[in-house]
This record gives C-alpha cells, sequence and structure tokens, in this order.
C-alpha cells in the first residue's frame, strides 16, 4: 500500500493517551441541568484563560460562531466579515438559516479586514441600508493561510466601531498565541465574544468553547439548547478538552515549523503559483494554483492528501499526526511530482 500524508485538515488528530485516560476517569453529571462538573471545570477554565466572565461549553465551532450570531444580532441585522471568513464561507449558510441575518461582506485577502472598508459599511446605515449588528473577525484567518491577527488591529478595530460588539472566531486562536507571543487573554480584550476550537491543533476529539460576559452567555444557553447542543454527561469530552488546554498549546510550535518547511517545499515545487512560503506563520499552507484541483488529486495519488478552500485555492494542514519523517516524504514525492497537462 502506498505510504499516505494526510494534511487535509488539522481535524484529524487522535486524542492522546492522557486524553483517553481523563475520558476514562471523568466525573460526569447531567450538563443540560448545569450539573457537569468536568464541563464547569473546563468552562471555567477557558473564561480565566481569554479573561471573560464565563464560557459555554458546545459540540463545534460552528456552533459556537451560530449562538454568537443569535445573542449579538437580530433578523435582518448586518454582520461586517471578510468574504472568506469561516462563518461566511464554510458553516453552509447557516447564519442566515438559522438566524436570518446577512453579511456585509469585505476584503480579507490578506487575513485582516481593512478598517476604512469596516466603517463604510457602518456608515451606510445613514443611506438607508440594514443595521450593521456586529463585526465577525477569524484569529488565525484560515483561508488566507493560517495568518495570526494583530492584537493592536483588533483593538483599533473595536474602539472604531464603538458599541457594536465584535466576536472573535478563534477556531486556532491557540496557533495565534503560539507563533506571536500574545495571549490568549490579550487577544480577547477587545471582543465581546470569543470562541476556540479544542478538536483541532490541540488533538481533542470533540468540542470547543464560547466565552464572553455572563448575561450573553446565559442567553447562549438557551441558545445552545435550541441547536440542539446540550450535551447532557458530556464531561468525558471535557476531560479531554481540560488536558487539551493544559498540554497541548506549546506544542502547536512543532506544527508551524513543519508547515513553514513544507511551504518553501510547495513554493519551489509550484512557481507559478506565486507563493510566498514566508506568510505561512502557522499551521496552514494555502497558495492560489490555475489547476489547484487537479493538482490536490494528483497529489493524492502519490500519497500526499490536500485539499481545496475554492476552485484555484489549495490547502495542506500540519497538525500532531504529521512528523518530520512525514514532510521528508513530501520532499520526495514533491521532487519527483510532474502534474499531468490540464
Amino acid at each position: 500500500m502506498t505510504r499516505r500524508v494526510d494534511l487535509r485538515s488539522d481535524t484529524l488528530t487522535q486524542p492522546t493517551q492522557e486524553m483517553r485516560d481523563a475520558i476514562a476517569t471523568a466525573v460526569v453529571g447531567d450538563d443540560g441541568y448545569g450539573e457537569d462538573p468536568t464541563i464547569r471545570a473546563l468552562e471555567d477554565r477557558f473564561a480565566a484563560l481569554v479573561n471573560k466572565e464565563a464560557a459555554i461549553f458546545v459540540p463545534s465551532g460552528v456552533m459556537g460562531n451560530q449562538i454568537a450570531v443569535r445573542i449579538l444580532a437580530k433578523p435582518g441585522d448586518l454582520i461586517v466579515a471578510g468574504r472568506g471568513q469561516h462563518v461566511v464561507s464554510f458553516e453552509m449558510g447557516a447564519a442566515a438559516r438559522n438566524s436570518g441575518i446577512q453579511f456585509a461582506c469585505v476584503d480579507d485577502t490578506s487575513g485582516t479586514l481593512a478598517l476604512r472598508d469596516v466603517l463604510d459599511v457602518i456608515d451606510s446605515e445613514e443611506d438607508h441600508q440594514p443595521h450593521v449588528a456586529m463585526v465577525a473577525l477569524e484569529n488565525t484567518h484560515m483561508p488566507s493561510g493560517g495568518t495570526p491577527l494583530d492584537v493592536g488591529d483588533i483593538n483599533a478595530l473595536a474602539l472604531a466601531v464603538g458599541e457594536r460588539p465584535v466576536h472573535l472566531d478563534g477556531a486556532r486562536l491557540f496557533n495565534a498565541v503560539v507563533a506571536t507571543g500574545t495571549t490568549a487573554a490579550q487577544y480577547a480584550a477587545s471582543a465581546t465574544t470569543v470562541m476556540a476550537c479544542l478538536s483541532k491543533g490541540l488533538c481533542a476529539p470533540a468540542g470547543s468553547l464560547l466565552a464572553g460576559p455572563a448575561s450573553l452567555m446565559e442567553q447562549g444557553r438557551i441558545e445552545r439548547k435550541r441547536l440542539g447542543g446540550a450535551m447532557r454527561q458530556a464531561g468525558f469530552l471535557a476531560a479531554a478538552g481540560l488536558v487539551a488546554l493544559d498540554t497541548m498549546v506549546d506544542r502547536l510550535a512543532d506544527d508551524h515549523v513543519r508547515a513553514r518547511a513544507l511551504a518553501e517545499l510547495f513554493a519551489t515545487a509550484f512557481p507559478e503559483a506565486q507563493y510566498d512560503p514566508e506568510s505561512c506563520r502557522t499551521n496552514i499552507v494555502a497558495f492560489n494554483h490555475p489547476q489547484a484541483r487537479q493538482l490536490v488529486e494528483e497529489l493524492a495519488n502519490v500519497g500526499v492528501d490536500g485539499g481545496t478552500i475554492g476552485p484555484r485555492r489549495a490547502r495542506f494542514v500540519t497538525h500532531a499526526g504529521v512528523s518530520d519523517d512525514d514532510v521528508a516524504f513530501v520532499a520526495h514525492v514533491l521532487a519527483h511530482f510532474k502534474p499531468t497537462k490540464s
């Protein structure tokens, strides 16, 4: 059987033995009644990390984002977000379906939102356009290649939009923390709500967390139930999440080093992509290529699995299941790779 290196996503990570042991011994209760002590411990731990009053454990990052939308905006409102952000492009239209809101999308090719673009959308309310209820940010910004945001930019934006809330989709928040040396609390300081996933680079089997003011989190618990996210005796999953936060953050640096090595390899192998490997600062290699889907399919045929996030944009993601030996294998594959002419 041909050797395979799976770089499709960091959601492929497997729980560690310490997580499995914690799952086996977790004390659980009915979280629908707020009686699961392990879930409460995880929520408290995350709230402290991001310096928010309270947090909610949810099954997925998508649900965390959707709860934030439901508690921060009303049907018919506008949310300003980058057109490539997960909440806009990778949640199957959930915000419109679940909450009746619409997005005002601005350019986020570089991973950031230009303050002038955001303010122009808000200013358009004066011209009888819909009310802008909130601004959504993504950190790290996946489609641009896992770009970590600058905390100064987040603070400046939050100040400029005034009382409008800012939601920080931090699915890979801890990758940004490790890459920049900025704490999770510093990143979240100007955000009203912040979400982070446990099941990507942190290797937990499932679960995400949403944090913010206690009053909003109480509303969030109601919306979680409406969305079917009250998981009852889910302390087993929360136990793995606690281990993830305690033991798996620092090792993300290894993923970043391997991703940069891969970025150099892909840039050399596909000069037509004009990909700058120095733009790879965390664990995502993403670049434009005129035959991205063909390229990904043909690489999979020789043992390197990746994916596309658009018709002409390829993505390869490192994670705890990728070793230095795997990177060497990819180097060998790319050195001999000859794409089929289309």
